[in-house]
């Protein structure tokens, strides 16, 4: 293990599988001082390997993302990096306990949340957020009469918009918080378990043998996450990459619609937001 990267404190949401597992052991070798969260027994066993902190928290809940919240500005006085990282595929339209479309809250409305709630600490830290979108994102159309899926649903046309809604919200963090600067990414095809309640046939080629010939290894997926954090060289902030490269990006990820999305997403999460934790 080296320190490159001692005394940095990095919250990576969904580090218990996949690319945020990946990252998450790559940085705990540079010394970062790492802070992961997941739904299930298999984030304490990472948690224990790595020697890190680790949250279990259901990003279906705001009340689970708000405690969540609540408890990293009680125990850590500098967040050097947060990681929206929580995402996945949603076969069949589903509504979360808050009134939402699942595939909305989980990839976008709980991670914009979590964000909104940290923002003080964010800015004072001077910190960098990152947010993981994917390729996805071109097949999404956001239609800001219908934010919640109600007409048509289709699970990859909602997972696409809702990868939209991330670089979105990355170039729209700019702009807001004062400081803080904030990049989206498109880890590539990964070998991991996102598809997992996804429809019947995403779920079928997640776990053929031809995800070895067309997927990528989730430390792979990672490498661009990584290239943020370590500062190997310059990124401009607000852009949406891939492979270290800016990514083809939908033509709705503009100014206009990023700053229209915020203000919708601050009413969607309102009850959580007003509050100050």
């Amino acid at each position: 293990m080296n320190n490159e990267l001692k005394d940095t404190t990095i919250v990576i949401t969904g580090g218990s599988s996949g690319i945020g597992a990946a990252a998450a052991r790559i940085l705990a070798k540079k010394g970062a001082n790492l802070v992961i969260t997941g739904r299930s027994a298999d984030t304490k066993i990472i948690a224990t390997e790595l020697g890190c902190d680790y949250y279990l928290v259901n990003y279906s809940s705001f009340s689970d993302v708000s405690r969540f919240a609540q408890e990293l500005l009680n125990k850590y006085p500098k967040i050097d990096f947060l990681v929206n990282n929580i995402g996945g595929i949603i076969a069949d339209r589903r509504i979360t306990e808050d009134g939402h479309e699942m595939t909305l809250q989980v990839n976008h409305l709980s991670g914009f949340l979590l964000t909104q709630l940290l923002q003080e600490r964010l800015e004072e830290s001077k910190a960098i957020v990152i947010n993981t979108s994917s390729y996805a994102n071109v097949v999404g159309k956001i239609n800001f009469n219908d934010l919640e899926n109600q007409k048509n649903y289709s699970a990859m046309k909602a997972y696409g918009t809702a990868k939209l809604m991330n670089i979105l919200h990355a170039m729209e963090i700019n702009r807001r918080f004062k400081g803080v600067r904030a990049t989206s990414f498109h880890p590539g095809v990964v070998r991991t378990g996102f598809a997992r309640e996804g429809s019947s046939l995403a779920k079928w080629f997640y776990n053929s043998m031809l995800k070895n010939l067309f997927m990528i290894s989730p430390e792979k997926g990672a490498d661009t996450l990584i290239w943020f954090i370590t500062g190997e060289q310059a990124w401009r902030e607000g852009e949406y990459y891939y492979k270290k490269r800016p990514g083809r990006k939908n033509p709705q990820a503009n100014n206009d619609n990023a700053q229209k999305l915020w203000d919708k997403s601050v009413q969607l999460t309102n009850n959580f937001t007003a509050h100050t934790l």
